[in-house]
């Protein structure tokens, strides 16, 4: 409901009530004096003017902001017109085109989580098998060593010129010069054999597409698109799917790296594990030898006592001696041999005596 039939509603309503008042005043008036019977006729008048003139400026306020709005759409609606008419113009040169492709393709390597100069290298130059120097727009190195190219210079001018037509037929032409642009494309990427200039690269390219919508609009027209790529070895990917592509590739690069660590950690189990083999060999000599020593000292100790001390007592019972030569005392105890602990034995972990022996 717009502010007039608002207005005229309140009027409407405002006019029945003026109408009712005069009619219970006009009953009242036979009973009462005149001035009496005008003063409510009055009131209900003040009141219906200030609600009349709380109307109108509420109608003059949202006619102004409604202005104000409709102003404010026009001029964005101007500068929208205006920018694209620019990027529309600026998207047509085969450099802007270009530059725009590799910024989208530096974007979803990014989102990937791939790391430059160490899982992709941007725009290496190299040579074909034919002598052709090239450079393609990124090369995708795989956890096994072997590389992807990544191409994403891609004509779409039909596909602009079909966007701003706006008659059906022509549009239809346009994308079918859209869909023809791009199968030339597809050839022409075949031609210049970019995997025979790396070694070890992937025997296919990828065709990057900045947008879903220039391959769909594409397949309009030509729904064989992809199986002639696949035919000359050139895989057409939108960033959806290359997205999944460099996914997968970043996946098997954490892969490896895990495999690696864990190659490392191994390599260094067998080191300590060695190393521990050799320490519990010394220590089963040492105790062998603490051992052979504790019962050349008990065997020394008896030998001293059978022999010696017999004469020296006889020197205490003569009162030569200032005080009685001592006698050592033998040493008892067994030295602990390294013995295998079982896996089911109790306390194997927390046996103290285990640690100290």
């Amino acid at each position: 409901m717009d502010a007039a039939s608002l207005l005229l509603g309140l009027l409407l309503g405002a006019l029945l009530a003026t109408a009712v008042t005069l009619a219970a005043v006009a009953l009242r008036g036979r009973r009462r004096p005149a001035a009496d019977a005008l003063e409510p006729v009055h009131e209900s008048l003040d009141h219906l003017h200030r609600l009349l003139a709380g109307i109108e400026r509420d109608r003059a306020t949202a006619h102004g902001e409604l202005r104000e709005q409709v102003g404010a759409v026009g001029q964005t609606s101007v500068l929208l017109r205006q920018e694209t008419a620019a990027l529309v113009t600026a998207l047509r040169t085969p450099h802007v085109r270009g530059r725009w492709g590799e910024l989208q393709l530096r974007r979803v390597v990014e989102v990937a989580g791939l790391l430059e100069h160490c899982d992709f290298v941007e725009q290496p130059t190299s040579t074909t098998d034919e002598g052709a120097r090239v450079r393609p727009d990124l090369v995708v190195t795989l956890a096994d060593g072997r590389h992807v190219v990544v191409d994403a210079k891609v004509p779409f001018a039909g596909y602009i010129e079909a966007v701003q037509a706006t008659d059906q037929a022509v549009r239809d032409q346009r994308v079918a010069d859209h869909a023809r642009q791009l199968r030339a494309h597809v050839d022409a990427l075949a031609a210049r054999r970019y995997p025979t200039a790396f070694g070890s690269a992937a025997p296919f390219t990828v065709l990057f597409v900045p947008s879903d919508g220039f391959l769909s609009t594409a397949l309009e027209a030509e729904p064989t698109l992809l199986e002639h790529g696949f035919a000359r070895d050139v895989v057409i990917a939108t960033p959806s799917t290359l997205l999944a592509l460099l996914r997968t590739v970043a996946y098997s690069w954490r892969q490896e790296r895990l495999a690696q660590d864990a190659a490392a950690v191994l390599e260094v189990g067998r080191t300590v594990h060695a190393r521990l083999s050799t320490l519990s060999g010394h220590l089963s000599r040492l105790g062998s030898a603490l051992g052979s020593a504790l019962t050349r000292y008990n065997e020394t100790v008896g030998s001293y006592e059978r022999s010696v001390l017999v004469a020296t007592r006889r020197f205490d019972d003569l009162g030569v001696a200032a005080s009685p030569v001592p006698v050592p005392a033998p040493v008892e105890g067994t030295v602990r041999a390294l013995r295998p602990v079982l896996d089911d034995e109790p306390g194997r972990h927390t046996d103290r005596d285990d640690l100290t022996g």
